[in-house]
């Protein structure tokens, strides 16, 4: 396997806290089934937060940022039932991200924590 790109993002949980008080940024960055899980969770502040710094170094990796056609709702962080996070990519999203890499077939790692204020994560692309 050949690594694509690499990235890594950390970010205030505070900030995040701010933000989700506004109901456009909810649903500008967060899929409905991040927003389901999270809602569910004792540390809620913590769970959007560690799926932003995701999504953030997810969009590092590929070389894009924020940019580009890239939505932050059609990235998706998700957990395997052993509680192992994994992102999901959708849509328009998917296809600019097939186009960016030009295969099909590419394996995306993900690692997040949170530490009462700060959530982090780390992301690689390989094909």
């Amino acid at each position: 396997m050949k690594i694509f790109g690499v990235g890594t993002d950390i970010v205030r949980v505070s900030r995040i806290k701010n933000s989700l008080k506004n109901k456009f940024f909810l649903s500008r960055i967060y899929n409905k089934d991040e927003v389901t899980k999270c809602k569910k969770n004792k540390n809620w502040t913590n769970c959007f937060a560690k799926r932003f710094a995701a999504k953030e170094a997810f969009s590092k990796a590929l070389g894009t940022g924020i940019s580009k056609g890239i939505n932050f709702n059609e990235i998706i962080v998700l957990n395997e039932r052993n509680g192992k996070p994994y992102i999901k990519v959708i849509n328009k999203t998917k296809k600019i991200v097939e186009k960016k890499i030009k295969k099909k077939n590419y394996r995306i790692s993900l690692s997040i924590a949170d530490e009462k204020n700060y959530a982090v994560a780390f992301v690689t692309i390989t094909t």
